[in-house]
């Protein structure tokens, strides 16, 4: 019998390397959002200034991967499909969203299992957050 042995990491959040290294993500995430022409659709759908975006999907981040729950106590549970029903998500936003965040891992240093499996994650995520079919 094998004896299966303990993960090195009890959660995302310590893997990735903590709040400096979500912020790092965080960061390229929205630098490429603004560079990559690529990203445009899901640019324009975030409004000409980035800042409050970029702190709230920090302490989102922070949290979802296990980490401090800055998010939730400064506004309360999630609330992922309420928070973005104001906004058009469909397929075009989602594999934005996600192909921005990809990218973002791959340039941050994400490690490459860690960021198959939030890939993963984001993508489920980023699906269920579509409210609009095209």
């Amino acid at each position: 019998m094998k004896i299966q042995e303990k993960p090195l990491f009890d959660t995302p959040f310590e893997w990735i390397g903590g709040e400096a290294r979500v912020q790092a993500l965080t960061e390229r995430f929205y630098d490429l959002m603004d560079l990559e022409p690529g990203y445009s659709v899901l640019r324009a759908a975030h409004g000409q200034e980035l800042d409050n975006a970029r702190q709230r999907l920090f302490w989102f981040l922070c949290g979802w991967l296990g980490g401090p729950q800055h998010y939730t106590e400064r506004f309360g549970h999630p609330r992922l499909r309420a928070r973005h029903a104001p906004f058009k998500i469909g397929i075009t936003e989602r594999d934005q969203w996600v192909a921005c965040m990809d990218q973002a891992m791959g340039e941050t240093g994400v490690p490459e299992d860690l960021r198959a499996h939030l890939r993963d994650s984001f993508f489920k995520t980023a699906d269920f957050m579509r409210n609009t079919p095209a």
